[in-house]
């Protein structure tokens, strides 16, 4: 008896190590540390540069930040231009999501993807196009000479300039989020509201915006954050005006290579985390006390018939989607072809030289591009793999882990993309005290950039897939003995690929065309797109920016029409299969 207690009591220890390294365990104990170093460190190492001086903490860098006059005119402007263009993306967002969801509008699809288009085309080369067409020689000025009365310049390297671009080019995020949740609100909650004598202005102000609130509250949180991240709009607009906001004013501090030029950088920057923060605790008290809708139907039938007015609001519909999406592009694609910047739109002046200058003769171009889709692709190929991976575990076995994984994978994606690139900075260019791998300064910061800062959407999108599969398909695949990669060759891959390749399409795309990170991280040899149309515009060349920007667009453009023939071939592969 002795003798099976004493084995016994040395078979437990020895059963309970083993059972650290089971595949399952292992993977949590070294995927912790990856998720740490990759995804915290950095904004750790920012935060603590900002309260260090002469390698002890201090609160110097604040107090001399914050008795600087430029630095309070700088964050003046910020928020002027934060707070004025989320006004404009809330009132455009919830004025089209309210059209969509309840009116009798035609053609709400092909609505749709112009009112998703200006979030789509890359911000920088949306400033670009509206330069274009309010400048000297663009088609406002050419339009405006027409008139039989003078129309007054529009300048729009101005804070009015700023906010209108920054507004025009957030708006969808609110619809996106608004249109949704306007759908789902009972239609028979707004008609008791009429049948007891309410009119339709106080029915809306009454029952259909409460309820609405968390949907437009969300957008309107995410146009903010949009507005105060943003870097190339207010690069392109505001430094040739000597207006400094604090996305462009940390890169103006980083590439100035002061003596303290990291510190006060990593100070500004969370400052800018701090006002991040304060957007996201107004959002939290302005829901706190809004109902949810609980029903998941969406209702797409019209509420409101627009009789005699509807042909009048599309035509107003339609000229506002011209102007805004399809205008200062066709302006942009003209510069493009001009042979010299300034000189009028004829044939004599018509030349696809700068087209040539882009893909044949400037290496620094080509090898921009090369860079910029080698970085994408890895970017996507690897969120493909690992972030559907965890999409999957999320939703199959969720816990407390799996919950504040996601959150510190999203982390770096909710910050200001200055913010994050100085954290990067901080964390790669000497990971350990006295040990420099080489990594700052190469493309190789850019690769583990993007992958910390983009991988979030991926995940996002494979998880709204994997919810799409009920996980009875998976318990049926295995009773009937298809297990492993069976049951993924067979039931899971076609099932989840489309919403996966809309993911990966996105992470993608954001890559390809990424300026806000990219123009603090680059070096010799690592230009991407972006950092190389923000150089030529700076240095003056917008024929050759026009031309480059007009070329990506096109690549947007042929890449969904890509996508949208992929998934309708494999929805109808699918379908004939089930």
């Amino acid at each position: 008896m002795k003798a099976n207690v004493s084995s016994s009591r040395e078979i437990v220890p020895t059963k309970a190590l083993s059972s650290l390294f089971t595949p399952k365990k292992l993977l949590t104990w070294t995927g912790i540390p990856i998720i740490f170093v990759i995804f915290l460190l950095p904004i750790y190492r920012l935060i603590a540069l900002s309260f260090q001086k002469d390698g002890a903490f201090a609160l110097t860098n604040y107090t001399t930040i914050l008795q600087d006059p430029t630095t309070w005119s700088v964050i003046q402007n910020t928020l002027i231009i934060v707070v004025g263009s989320t006004a404009i993306s809330v009132t455009l967002g919830v004025s089209f999501a309210w059209l969509v969801a309840y009116t009798d509008l035609r053609a709400k699809k092909l609505m749709q993807i112009f009112i998703i288009l200006p979030f789509v085309i890359p911000s920088y080369i949306s400033t670009l196009a509206w330069t274009q067409f309010f400048g000297a020689s663009g088609l406002f000025q050419k339009v405006a000479s027409l008139l039989p009365f003078s129309v007054p310049d529009i300048n729009l390297y101005s804070l009015a300039g700023i906010i209108f671009v920054l507004g025009l080019s957030h708006y969808p995020l609110v619809y996106l989020l608004s249109v949704s949740v306007l759908r789902k609100i009972p239609r028979e909650l707004e008609q008791a509201t009429r049948v007891s004598g309410a009119s339709r202005w106080t029915t809306f102000l009454k029952v259909t915006i409460p309820l609405a609130l968390p949907g437009i509250a969300s957008g309107g949180f995410l146009a903010f954050l949009a507005n105060l991240d943003n870097f190339g709009i207010p690069a392109f607009l505001g430094i040739p005006a000597n207006i400094s906001v604090l996305s462009t004013y940390i890169y103006q501090q980083v590439v100035g290579f002061g003596p303290s030029a990291f510190a006060n950088a990593a100070t500004l920057s969370v400052i800018l985390g701090v006002i991040a923060l304060l957007g996201t605790l107004f959002q939290w008290l302005l829901l706190r006390k809004s109902k949810r809708i609980e029903t998941t139907t969406e209702d797409k039938q019209p509420r409101y018939y627009l009789g005699k007015k509807k042909i009048w609001i599309e035509v107003m519909l339609w000229c506002f989607f011209l102007l805004t999406g399809v205008i200062p592009l066709v302006s942009m694609a003209m510069t493009s072809l001009l042979t010299a910047y300034g000189v009028d739109f004829t044939l004599e002046n018509i030349s696809l030289k700068n087209y040539q200058f882009i893909l044949d003769t400037s290496p620094k171009a080509k090898q921009a591009f090369f860079n910029s889709v080698t970085l994408a692709s890895l970017t996507t190929i690897i969120g493909i793999v690992v972030g559907t991976a965890f999409a999957y575990y999320r939703i199959r076995k969720p816990n407390p882990l799996n919950k504040w994984t996601e959150i510190s994978i999203g982390l770096p994606y909710a910050l200001p993309g200055t913010v994050m690139a100085l954290s990067m900075i901080f964390a790669w260019m000497e990971p350990l005290p006295g040990w420099n791998p080489g990594i700052y300064g190469s493309i190789m910061i850019l690769f583990i950039a993007y992958i910390t800062r983009f991988l979030i959407l991926q995940v996002r999108g494979s998880i709204t897939a994997v919810m799409q599969v009920d996980i009875s398909m998976e318990e049926a695949a295995q009773v009937s003995g298809s297990n492993g990669w069976a049951k993924w060759r067979k039931i899971l891959i076609p099932l989840l690929l489309p919403g996966v390749l809309s993911g990966a399409f996105l992470v993608f795309l954001t890559a390809l065309t990424e300026l806000t990170v990219s123009s603090l991280l680059w070096s010799s040899n690592s230009e991407t797109i972006g950092v190389v149309i923000f150089g030529y515009e700076q240095a003056g060349y917008s024929t050759y920016s026009t031309a480059f920007s007009s070329l990506i667009v096109g690549l947007i453009i042929l890449g969904f029409f890509l996508l949208y023939v992929l998934e309708s071939f494999w929805n109808r592969k699918v379908g004939k299969q089930s």
